[in-house]
Order: structure tokens, then C-alpha cells, then sequence
């Protein structure tokens, strides 16, 4: 549905109401609408210099680029703006880079008490050059562009939500931060840690992925990724005349794959597939080493701390003892657990979107997909955290049709904007 023009907005909302909601419905906020109507068409810019740079999560030149855009950005919205180098404290994967883009965190502070978290990620998957086959372009309701939905519309969200507190003089929050990171598309090696500082130290966390084009919803629950890789070092030897002398390191790694194939749980969810291997180099030599790697889903943090014993324990028994085999257990991301808080804040969006604006807004508890920096936002608090406050969008990760609906612009503003007042005062429903 299409958000209508502010001067008919009040009409065709209590129209809708009445044709298909049968019931009251609050008039929406005409100075919130008014200011959504006058943002879109500077967002849509905002967009279009985002996707202008590229900002793949290892093009450090890109990312320093885009992180001083954002940066200058927020500091002329007056914020206190600072950039963070996050490698130092990184968590370090097989796949982490030496050094990471920076963080740009800006702060505003306000007059009342609540501290309020808004993030979104700045890196995308995309290398550099293919830029060049899909540039940013509006083409009726669609803009398009290389991480476009995935994320760079939520740090354009964001930015015009503080731009439309600042024009309405909202200052009721004690703390409004803004946390934007560059390494999200690969498991925010370094942004991790501060983000579960700060979503600690915060009474509400919004995250700013997009929302999906088929099916609108906000998501209070998505799944935790981890990977277990194995590498068997053996000795190499004559298959032919001499295999006795060798040490099949291809029979360790089998052993050891086969006495891990059972450790799923269905029941909870938790989900351990061995999927990549390699071994041996000829095929008339012993092979002197072997790996393999499974992918790991979780549902609840608890899982993890589970799984990665039972793999622990389950790795002591080699069927060859002469061969040696290690195990690596990597946390790629938590999963975000659905909570009685998340879910009290999204039943307040859910009803500003169908009593103000007309629009229906769902409020997924149960886990889909998988990967959000919001998972480690809610790793030490028990404040509420939801995911998917960012445009409508669509083709995530590919590389000519990604794209976010641009009738999602001002109904999504509107939404941030009462959201960010409403938890201020204190009105959203768990009283966060």
C-alpha cells in the first residue's frame, strides 16, 4: 500500500480503518507526516551518495570514504561524533582480515532519561568495480543500487529520523545513539564487542535492516550461526607399495565426521551439517592431510555453549592415534532470542503503523534466516531489541537487482520517528 500525500493522509487512514480494521483509529501526528513528506526527497539523495561509494567489508579505501560521509553526516545534525578503530579488540575467524573499517558512533544528548540505540551497517559484499553495472537509479517505485537494501537504507533511515527529531526540537531522550559499523558482512569481527557493550547500555535497541517487499514485518528472532572446521594432519606415503608407512589422514577426518552426523536437535532447532571437505593430493599417495567444515545453527545462545562441548568431547576419539586432528569451534553470530520485551515494543509499532497510518506491520518471534548485529546488541541485556525498522526491499547480496521500495520511505520515517518519542516518554508498552 502506498503511503498517501499528507494532505490526504488523515481521510484515507480513518478510510481504512473503517473499511477493513473495524475499529478507532488515532490521527496520525500531521507535524510527523508533514516532515516525513519533506524528508523522502533528501533521503532518496542521501541514498543515492551512499551507493556512489563503493564499501565492501574489506576495501578499507572505500570504507574510510563512506565512514567520513556518515561522520560529517551526523556531526552536522550535531551529534558528538567519534570513529572507532575496531580491530584491536576483534574476535578473530579464519576468514577475519588483519584490520577492519571503522565505526562511526554518534551521540546526541537529551533532557530526559531513556537511552535509545539506533544501528545499521555501512560494508556490503560487493568488490570493487561493480558498481559500474548497477549505479543507484529510481525506476517508479524502485531505487536501485549495489547494498542498497542491505544496508545502506538503513543508515539513511536513520539519518533522517535524528534530521526530523532536530526539526521538531525532540529532546525528551537522555542518550539517542547512533552506532553504524563496516564489518557486518562478515560476522563484525570488530564491531561485535561494542555493539554488546552498548546495546547493554541502552533501554531500547532499533535495528535498521530492510524489511522484506512480499511481507512487511519487524523480526524479533533470527538464528545464530557458528562453524566447526577440522584439520587432520597425517603422513604421506606410497598407496601402492608402501600404505603401511603412512598415516591416512582422509580415515581420521571420515571417522571423525561420521561420529559427529547426529549431533542435530530438532526439537530445539539446533541444526550441525558437515558440508566442504578436502584431502590427499594424488590419488596413489596416502594422504598426509584432510579438512572439513560444517555449518552450525542455534536458536537459543545456550546451544552454542551445548554444541561446541559435545564437538569438543567427540573429537578426543581418533580412530587413527598416530594422526593429528584439531577443531576449531567459531561463534560467526549469536541468534536473537524473542523476549517479552521485544515483543511489548513491537505490539506498540504494530499498532502506530495500523492506527495511524492504515498499513499492516507484522512482528516475526520466531527465527528466520540468520545474521544480525542485533543478535549482539541483545547479548547482555535484557532491554528490548528488534530488527527490520529499515525500508522494504529486495535482491540482498546480488549483483543487479537489489532494490527498496521508495513508497516504504515515509511510512518507515514516521514509524522511527514515533517510536524514538514514544520509548523517550516512556509510553511504549513494556514501559522501556
Amino acid at each position: 500500500m502506498k503511503f498517501p500525500h499528507r494532505s490526504f493522509l488523515p481521510a484515507a487512514v480513518f478510510a481504512a480503518c473503517a473499511a477493513f480494521l473495524g475499529t478507532a483509529c488515532a490521527a496520525p501526528d500531521a507535524g510527523i507526516t508533514a516532515l516525513a513528506a519533506k524528508e523522502k526527497p533528501a533521503l532518496l539523495e542521501t541514498l543515492k551518495e551512499l551507493v556512489s561509494i563503493e564499501s565492501g567489508s574489506r576495501d578499507l579505501d572505500g570504507l574510510e570514504k563512506i565512514s567520513d560521509l556518515i561522520a560529517a553526516k551526523f556531526k552536522a545534525l550535531g551529534g558528538e561524533v567519534e570513529l572507532i578503530d575496531p580491530s584491536a579488540e576483534a574476535y578473530r575467524m579464519e576468514d577475519t582480515p588483519e584490520k577492519m573499517g571503522r565505526v562511526v558512533r554518534a551521540t546526541f544528548k537529551g533532557t530526559g532519561k531513556k537511552k535509545i540505540l539506533l544501528i545499521a551497517h555501512m560494508d556490503t559484499v560487493y568488490t570493487v568495480g561493480m558498481l559500474n553495472k548497477q549505479p543507484f537509479r529510481v525506476e517508479g517505485d524502485k531505487a536501485y543500487g549495489l547494498g542498497i537494501a542491505d544496508d545502506k537504507q538503513g543508515i539513511a533511515v536513520i539519518t533522517h529520523i535524528v534530521s526530523m527529531l532536530q526539526a521538531m526540537k525532540f529532546k525528551e531522550y537522555g542518550t539517542l545513539t547512533v552506532l553504524i559499523n563496516g564489518d557486518e558482512e562478515i560476522s563484525s569481527p570488530g564491531a561485535r564487542a561494542l555493539i554488546t557493550r552498548m546495546g547493554a547500555e541502552h533501554d531500547a535497541v532499533m535495528s535498521f535492516e530492510g524489511a522484506y517487499v512480499k511481507e512487511d514485518k519487524l523480526s524479533l528472532a533470527t538464528a545464530g550461526i557458528a562453524s566447526v572446521t577440522l584439520h587432520v594432519a597425517g603422513k604421506a606415503s606410497h598407496a601402492g607399495s608402501a600404505p603401511e608407512l603412512g598415516v591416512n589422514a582422509l580415515y581420521e577426518l571420515s571417522h571423525q565426521i561420521l561420529q559427529m552426523r547426529d549431533l542435530s536437535d530438532p526439537a530445539t532447532g539446533l541444526k550441525m551439517n558437515w558440508t566442504i571437505s578436502k584431502s590427499g593430493s594424488n590419488r596413489n599417495v596416502i594422504p598426509a592431510s584432510a579438512t572439513a567444515g560444517a555449518d552450525v545453527r542455534v536458536l537459543k545462545v545456550s546451544d552454542d555453549d551445548r554444541i561446541e562441548q559435545q564437538v569438543n568431547e567427540r573429537v578426543k576419539k581418533q580412530l587413527i592415534h598416530e594422526a593429528k586432528v584439531e577443531l576449531k569451534f567459531e561463534r560467526r553470530r549469536p541468534p536473537l532470542e524473542a523476549t517479552d520485551a521485544s515483543r511489548a515494543m513491537a505490539r506498540h509499532a504494530q499498532q502506530i503503523y495500523k492506527d495511524e497510518l492504515g498499513l499492516p506491520l507484522g512482528a516475526d518471534d520466531k527465527a528466520a534466516g540468520g545474521g544480525t548485529d542485533a543478535a549482539f546488541a541483545a547479548l547482555k541485556t535484557k532491554a528490548p531489541v528488534i530488527e527490520r525498522f529499515g525500508l522494504q526491499g529486495f535482491g540482498a547480496h546480488s549483483a543487479d537487482a537489489e532494490y527498496v521500495l521508495v513508497d516504504s520511505i515515509e511510512p518507515r520515517l514516521y514509524l522511527g520517528t514515533r517510536m524514538v518519542m514514544d520509548i523517550a516518554r516512556g509510553k511504549t508498552a513494556n514501559g522501556n
